[in-house]
């Protein structure tokens, strides 16, 4: 049975993500400067795009941003290039009133994964 696109991708992400850890490159260089979530906060019902600024360039067709909602599910959210390299466009989907978190797995440019988690609320 043939693989689909999703599943190909995240066994690509795993593959490069071992190779990593097992060749000792895995250094956190791919960091958030800022995100829009700061000053502009998502509101319950409405879809909103969330801006991440990394201080590098960023390998999106290696890299993956999830939403956690209660009861740590993880939904893998769509993410487009922004218009100045380093940046990166998450499309979140309108949501509920709650407590939520964005985990991203950033593939960099020079080759280094970063992984970390972004809380946010969402008000009504």
């Amino acid at each position: 049975m043939p693989l689909r696109t999703n599943q190909m991708h995240r066994l690509l992400f795993r593959s490069i993500l071992l190779f990593c850890c097992f060749t000792g490159l895995v250094n956190a260089h791919a960091v958030v400067t800022d995100h829009s979530l700061k000053i502009q906060p998502i509101s319950a019902g409405q879809a909103s795009p969330v801006k991440l600024n990394f201080n590098s360039s960023i390998e999106l067709g290696l890299s993956q941003v999830f939403l956690v909602s209660t009861g740590d599910v993880e939904e893998v959210l769509n993410i487009t290039a922004g218009k100045e390299p380093g940046v990166v466009i998450i499309d979140v989907p309108a949501l509920a009133t709650g407590v939520y978190a964005l985990h991203y797995k950033i593939f960099a440019a020079d080759g280094h994964i970063t992984e970390d988690v972004i809380h946010f609320t969402v008000q009504p």
